[in-house]
């Protein structure tokens, strides 16, 4: 074989070894284009069908919404003091998937020891398939520092996050609880002024807007945007702090003495409507709202608290948020016999003192029903003015059916009796009267005296009010200022005025009812309800409970209803307790000491000058300020108080020899009783100076409240609220000098 044939052998079977069939070769290249359509048509598919949604989810998972929590607004007493702040806590929580295997032990130790919680329950928080685990919210600065140090300390930077968050504080504890409310877990109000008013404190969320890539590291992008977080308002109450606690304090032992199940009391300005205090007893913490202790079950329910259901307790965490005030209506007995004598003086139904207009013979009987008089006595023949004295269910019986329903009907609809007052509180409840199917003579009857019909305690203060203030109805108040904070961080202050509702009663008929019920305390069954150095006008009440099958039994309330002082009136003041248990259940008894004590408080710190008027206005009290310069210290202050001036000074041990280098306010200025005279030594001559408080809107009595609170004095011109103070707001000046109102 010559060499040509051997390499073309060779040749063929090389070329038989590597050639690929032409049959695979066209199923290659089926394969290939089955491939490339399917490729073009899933990214047709992506691109014009899934196109917006994809574009959505990218944009969602690169764009980082960071959401700034706006602070809640504060709520403040009429003085500024804080009832109700919020301070910067924070929320702990973890990502378990970031923990490293590990770490979860340590973490859960770490966590549970720090934060209080139980390890084996941590643990498994940890070891947990959740995204994100909350393991503490509202957690103080203290606690947060130790985690932060833990944390450092073991090198670990993933896996806990620590957000910024605000937890509420009540500085006074159960002060004003049932008023100002709480708020839950998430900061929302639920009861109170924090739920009435929770769009208002809470505010309006921020939020930043950016994009992130994948490690969530900010991309610049013209699509970030920032919207400015708006904080929550500051609101001012009507409430005084001072007026609060005094009306708390008396309450809580009359509720004790007299073994009741709660008590209740309203103080109102009857000028302008404003709520000047509003307690119920028991009362509850309101930095700890849901916490019942055994002892307060057992009280509550007369039962051991171990047999009390989940359920049951719940249901008394409701009786206790309750404000018996405004939520609880009640029979509010012959407290309403004021109510009454209104209607019957300014229709001409009777004169205050007309001889013979009653006669009790100790009962009456209407219809088939024999109805007793108060404490089973027989007054024989009265007027008006001795009923309301005596507090007489027979001659109020009588009084009654001359005036008919239809007519009380009228004046009670005028009274606000058959609405909600509409203060501006959560869980206000309505009145119960007869309706026109139920009407009749007994109805009339036991209406008359103040039974058998409900209204709330605030309803009834809010009709007395228009009797202490010549005849009008004053919509109650409790928040008169809005205070908020705009983008330029320039306060913006929202006065809530005070709303007159309507004319009810003529002024004459309104002084004389306040004359009959100042004859109550001075000749009557109040007399117990009076406060030495002051007039007051009162009226007491009883009303008995009704059983399930319609039958009278026991005492359900017993109150006392004041006016102070009686003409001028500065304050209406009703107190109410509840199902007393003592052998003598009587208002008078009762309740009418427990006004009278809290009254012996109140009306002082008011600036409310003692004497025989009991008048608030100091126009016929100025003095002259004598000179105790150049005399010692002790002559100086004896003299001073013997002139009826209160002497600030600053202590020093040798009073008896040092003198006095200067007074203020100096020598012969006119001041009233009781303003405050500041005495310097050589050895003592520092200056104390004061920021003047802005006194615009407030009443006189209020305004010399503020003042005397810094060691100012008060002098004024016109009556009603301050419209001018002559040394304008947030000026300093010293202790002792005198800021000239004027009132309009």
């Amino acid at each position: 074989m010559d060499k040509r044939t051997r390499n073309k052998q060779r040749k063929s079977k090389i070329n038989g070894t590597k050639s690929i069939p032409t049959k695979r070769i066209a199923v290659l290249f089926v394969f290939i284009f089955l491939l490339i359509m399917l490729l073009v048509a899933r990214i047709g598919w992506l691109q014009f069908v899934q196109g917006a949604e994809l574009k959505e989810l990218a944009s969602r998972q690169q764009t980082l919404n960071e959401i700034i929590s706006p602070k809640r607004g504060s709520i403040y007493d009429t003085n500024g003091k804080a009832l109700a702040i919020s301070a910067a806590v924070d929320t702990v929580s973890i990502n378990p998937s970031k923990i490293k295997s590990e770490n979860k032990e340590k973490v859960a130790k770490a966590l549970s020891d720090i934060f209080g919680l139980d390890y084996e329950a941590t643990l498994s928080q940890v070891n947990s398939d959740s995204s994100v685990v909350t393991i503490a919210k509202k957690v103080e600065q203290d606690k947060v520092s130790l985690l932060k140090t833990w944390m450092s300390d073991n090198e670990i930077s993933s896996g806990i996050n620590i957000d910024e968050d605000t937890k509420r504080y009540y500085p006074y504890n159960s002060l004003a609880a049932h008023v100002i409310g709480f708020t839950g877990t998430d900061s929302q109000g639920l009861y109170g002024i924090e739920a009435k008013w929770d769009s208002t404190l809470t505010g309006v969320a921020g939020k930043i807007v950016t994009v992130a890539d994948v490690y969530n590291s900010e991309i610049s992008n013209d699509a970030s945007q920032y919207v400015e977080v708006e904080n929550g308002s500051d609101l001012y109450l009507t409430i005084d702090v001072n007026i609060q606690s005094i009306m708390e304090k008396y309450l809580e032992q009359g509720v004790t003495q007299a073994s009741a199940s709660a008590g209740s009391a309203i103080a109102m300005d009857p000028q302008t409507g404003d709520i000047l205090g509003m307690a119920t007893y028991p009362s509850y913490n309101l930095n700890d709202p849901f916490t019942l202790s055994d002892e307060q079950i057992t009280a509550m329910t007369g039962v051991d608290a171990s047999t009390v259901s989940s359920t049951e307790k719940a249901n008394l965490l409701y009786e206790r948020w309750s404000d018996k005030n405004i939520s609880s209506a009640y029979e509010p007995g012959s407290t309403f016999k004021t109510i009454m004598s209104s209607i019957a003086l300014e229709e001409n139904y009777t004169k205050e003192e007309v001889a013979n207009d009653f006669n009790c013979p100790g009962s009456i009987t209407v219809a088939d029903k024999t109805i007793r008089c108060a404490s089973h006595e027989v007054h024989g023949s009265q007027t008006l003015k001795q009923a309301l004295g005596n507090s007489c269910n027979v001659a109020f019986i009588q009084l009654g059916q001359r005036i008919g329903f239809n007519t009380l009907y009228k004046y009670f609809r005028a009274f606000g009796l058959f609405e909600k007052t509409g203060i501006a509180l959560s869980g206000e409840s309505s009145s119960i009267f007869f309706d026109d199917a139920n009407k009749g003579p007994v109805q009339l009857a036991t209406m008359s005296f103040g039974q058998r019909f409900e209204i709330t305690p605030l309803q009834l203060v809010t009709a007395v009010s228009s009797i202490a203030n010549g005849g009008k109805l004053m919509q109650p108040r409790i928040v008169k200022q809005v205070v908020s904070t705009d983008s330029d961080s320039k306060t913006v202050t929202s006065t809530i005025d005070p709303v007159t509702v309507r004319t009810v009663i003529s002024e004459e008929t309104a002084k004389t009812v306040r004359d009959m019920m100042e004859y109550v305390v001075t000749d009557g069954g109040g007399k117990k309800g009076a406060v030495p150095g002051y007039t007051i006008a009162g009226k007491t009440g009883t009303a008995e409970g009704t059983s399930k099958d319609g039958n009278r039994y026991n005492v359900s309330s017993v109150s006392f209803m004041a006016i102070a002082p009686s003409q001028d009136a500065e304050v209406v003041l009703l107190t109410v307790l509840y199902e007393p248990k003592t052998s003598s259940s009587f208002g008078s008894t009762l309740v009418a000491p427990i006004v009278s004590k809290m009254l012996s408080e109140i009306l002082p710190y008011m600036g409310i000058v003692a004497g025989d008027s009991g008048t608030s206005s100091p126009s016929t009290n100025l003095i002259s300020l004598p000179n105790v310069t150049n005399k010692t210290l002790t002559e100086a202050v004896k003299i001073l108080k013997n002139s009826g001036f209160n002497v600030t000074y600053a202590d020093t041990p040798d009073a008896n020899s040092v003198l006095v280098s200067e007074q203020v306010p100096p020598y012969g200025a006119s001041l009233y009783t009781n303003s405050t005279v500041v005495l310097y030594t050589k050895q003592n001559s520092v200056r104390t100076s004061v920021v003047v408080p802005d006194l615009t809107g407030y009443t006189l009595a209020q305004a010399r409240s503020v003042l005397s609170n810094l060691n100012l004095n008060l002098k004024y011109v016109g009556s009603g609220t301050v419209s001018y103070q002559d040394v304008a707001k947030d000026t300093s000046v010293e202790e002792g000098t005198i800021i000239t109102v004027t009132l309009k």
